[in-house]
């Protein structure tokens, strides 16, 4: 995500996000804040109807790589989800849905993500689990929410539906594992009173319905342009995943290893791993929310819409042209071309392996991939867009009442 070349876009898009320390980052991040603050008066109201409704139980957003949530300074500003309209969790909750932001580590792993997102659901101090964070030499214990948890209550009466933004959506996966099936390294390296309660799993029933909005299930092949010299991109001079590494290294001077952030756990072989080590719960129900913005030209390559967002125009082409073979095996051709700017559009669809089938509205079970029809725009669009306005509002609206009929 960044610049004119492949690589410029990751820190363009980080400047937005995250208001980085330079100039340019700083420009950008103020006419962010300006395109929150225009006013959105042609918005449609959206009045709920909940005549049909069989449940109500609260919505919880989590966002993508260099996103933030509720409990960060910047969501006052300007929201992760609703950045160009407004914040979409206060336009919810004003319609009586209880609908709520996490705030998770903006680059850390989905395993990380997950501590964090269950002590906010539980307001408790966040633990890593003894051996992961040997494993990966960080603190077990992070944050405490136990003043200020995100949610009144949290259990298998006070379920959640959990929806998860780009990273986000690997997350809420890795984090209903978790929950479901608990961690067995965690349980042998952790005395039962010490073990939190996230790692002893069997809580799978707290978890009504998981959504993925754009999300990378599957990898992206951003993270495997690493070697120039195993990788030909006409017309792409820097490769993102090479850039990452030294980019995460320089900027976020992290601690930890770099198998334990959100750019390893994205690259295909990985993002295969987690994902398809996750075991369906036969009781929750499953979405998943493809986009593309892009064509195939005269010669047959996928090239991003005229109107794409300037900012991933050089990541679309870079995706649209990348073929290759991953360590693991997986061949990446003609069929992960396709692409929203940001993540291939084969990978958003669901978690290779799992049981999967195209979104029949008369007839959603649980226990399977509920794929929606490809929507045909950019990364941003349930976010409001990022340059240009997207209605995420109404979006949200309708999907909310159609997971409260089920």
């Amino acid at each position: 995500m960044h610049s004119d070349t492949t690589y410029g876009i990751l820190i363009r898009i980080e400047s937005i996000y995250a208001g980085l320390i330079g100039m340019r980052k700083l420009v950008s991040f103020f006419m962010s804040i300006l395109m929150f603050l225009i006013p959105t008066l042609n918005l449609p109201k959206n009045e709920v109807n909940d005549s049909e409704w069989t449940t109500n139980y609260a919505y919880v957003f989590v966002h993508g790589l260099n996103g933030w949530g509720e409990y960060d300074v910047l969501d006052h500003f300007m929201s992760y989800f609703g950045s160009f309209t407004g914040s979409l969790m206060r336009y919810l909750r004003a319609r009586g849905l209880d609908c709520h932001a996490a705030s998770v580590s903006q680059v850390g792993s989905a395993w990380d993500r997950s501590c964090e997102l269950y002590a906010q659901l539980t307001g408790t101090r966040t633990d890593y689990g003894a051996a992961h964070s040997a494993r990966c030499h960080h603190q077990r214990y992070g944050r405490d929410y136990s003043r200020k948890p995100l949610l009144d209550a949290f259990d298998a009466e006070h379920k959640i539906n959990l929806l998860g933004h780009s990273f986000g959506g690997t997350t809420v996966i890795e984090f209903l594992e978790l929950m479901a099936n608990g961690d067995a390294a965690e349980r042998k390296a952790t005395p039962k009173d010490e073990l939190s309660p996230l790692f002893a799993g069997g809580k799978g029933s707290w978890i009504y319905s998981l959504t993925t909005l754009a999300s990378p299930t599957n990898g992206t092949t951003v993270y495997e342009m690493i070697n120039p010299e195993t990788t030909s991109l006409d017309g792409i001079d820097k490769y993102p995943g090479q850039w990452f590494r030294d980019w995460f290294n320089g900027i976020f001077k992290t601690e930890n290893p770099y198998t334990d952030t959100a750019a390893y756990d994205m690259q295909v072989d990985r993002a295969i791993e987690i994902t398809g080590s996750c075991k369906m719960i036969p009781s929750v129900y499953y979405f998943s929310m493809p986009c593309s913005y892009t064509h195939l030209d005269k010669n047959g390559n996928s090239v991003p819409n005229a109107d794409m967002v300037p900012l991933f125009l050089s990541t679309s082409r870079a995706i649209g042209m990348y073929k290759g073979v991953t360590k693991g095996g997986v061949v990446l051709d003609e069929k992960w071309q396709e692409n929203d700017g940001l993540v291939n559009t084969i990978s958003e669809r669901a978690p290779f392996g799992a049981p999967q089938k195209d979104i029949d509205m008369k007839h959603i079970k649980p226990s399977i991939w509920n794929v929606f029809p490809t929507i045909n725009d950019d990364h941003m669009i349930f976010n409001g867009g990022l340059v240009r306005h997207t209605d995420a509002r109404t979006f949200f609206v309708n999907y909310i009442q159609m997971v409260n009929t089920l």
